[in-house]
């Protein structure tokens, strides 16, 4: 794969595995619309509504930056009111033909708007509903609103990320946004699949904090089995040594040798054979409590070359290693290049694009942008018109603002 353009047409969609599914995303943020960008990346027709423009400025953020074009792409958009009565028909009425409700209102919201599972429930019971929510649907904190940074510092990651002493550190990236979107991805998928065996759709529900207390993984089973809570580590792995950041002639790179047989064959590639007896380097626990010392003097080792030689010297030994990459290295990385990260795509309007592709490979499939990030109400009209309006009703709608 490369980053050639990759747009083709909207109907070009047999082979992709969500054919025939219908999605209405009601998202706004991070966390929401990165589930239904999966969905929408492997085929189902997602249609996105948004409010109608008003004179507050746009409530969805800066549709045409960087961020809010890699989120939705291979979608449509509609505007809608929701708060009118006409509005939450129309949206009933899509309901009735979907397949899938993504959210990620505050809690209250969905009930005030009318739109809440229930509700949807009631005109369709095949639908598959998805909610993500700060801290949950209820409980203590169900009413609070939450934000990735909030997920990251109650969920615990703020204490274990940064160097030893430095205080809390945020990880940089939205891991406890993009983790639930993640989730609620699968768990929509596990929802859909249910639904053949028993035709009956259901609720499924995730939250930062959770999505972010499940990361913990590890982390967190030290401390439920064995009573361990975990500290900042700096760029060392907290249990595994060696692992870490070790600096070269020219730019650091990060390498893993936490095994005693990787150990073994680390030591003959440095050219220090003599450390797998030197004390007690030989097991794990001694390399822990001597991780400073051994952390010293392999540094002392690596700065005599430029990176690539380490590199190419641990590889031929097994040894996981690479180089510590700044983004736009990320992109030129032969690799990254080979698996077609960067995606292409011409927007009508800003001309062409590249988004970040999907992680996710399928045999026999394709997995292209077929369409750009739509423009607020791109297919308002064609989307009313599928539900039956004709174009003096969809004039009349818009002449009410209700689209």
């Amino acid at each position: 794969m490369n980053d050639a353009a990759a747009h083709i047409h909207p109907d070009s969609l047999d082979a992709l595995p969500l054919k025939g599914i219908r999605v209405l995303d009601l998202t706004l943020a991070r966390a929401g619309p990165t589930c239904v960008r999966h969905l929408a990346d492997w085929g189902a027709d997602v249609i996105r509504i948004e409010p109608p423009a008003s004179g507050d400025g746009e409530i969805t953020g800066n549709r045409d930056g960087f961020d809010f074009q890699n989120l939705h792409r291979n979608k449509r958009a509609m505007q809608l009111d929701l708060k009118s009565a006409e509005g939450k028909q129309i949206f009933m009425a899509l309901a009735e033909r979907a397949d899938v409700v993504v959210e990620n209102m505050r809690a209250a919201v969905k009930y005030r708007l009318g739109v809440d599972f229930e509700s949807v429930r009631r005109v369709n019971p095949r639908i598959v509903y998805a909610s993500i929510s700060g801290f949950g649907q209820d409980g203590p904190y169900g009413h609070r609103a939450g934000v990735d940074q909030i997920a990251q510092g109650m969920g615990g990651l703020m204490s274990i990320t940064g160097l030893p002493g430095q205080g809390p550190v945020r990880v940089g990236i939205p891991i406890a946004d993009l983790t639930a979107g993640n989730l609620l991805a699968l768990g929509v998928m596990m929802a859909l699949f249910r639904r053949e065996r028993t035709g009956q759709g259901g609720w499924v529900q995730t939250s930062l904090l959770e999505a972010m207390v499940f990361m913990l993984d590890f982390q967190a089973s030290r401390w439920l089995l064995a009573g361990e809570i975990a500290g900042q580590a700096g760029n060392d792995h907290p249990t595994s040594i060696p692992t870490g950041v070790y600096p070269t002639a020219d730019r650091p790179i990060v390498m893993a040798a936490s095994s005693a047989r990787m150990w073994e064959r680390f030591c003959n590639a440095i050219g220090k054979p003599e450390w797998t007896t030197q004390g007690d380097w030989g097991t794990g626990d001694g390399r822990s409590r001597h991780r400073a010392e051994i952390n010293r003097a392999i540094a002392e080792v690596t700065i005599q070359q430029p990176s690539q030689h380490w590199i190419e010297v641990f590889d031929a030994a097994g040894i996981p290693c690479g180089p510590i990459n700044t983004i736009d290295q990320v992109f030129a990385d032969p690799q990254v290049q080979h698996l077609g990260l960067a995606r292409a795509t011409e927007h009508a309007r800003l001309g062409p694009q590249r988004v970040v592709g999907t992680p996710i490979n399928l045999s026999g499939v394709e997995d292209t942008i077929r369409r750009p990030t739509p423009d607020a109400g791109e297919h308002t009209d064609a989307v009313l018109a599928e539900l039956g309006y004709g174009a003096e009703a969809i004039a009349a709608l818009r002449a009410k603002r209700v689209v």
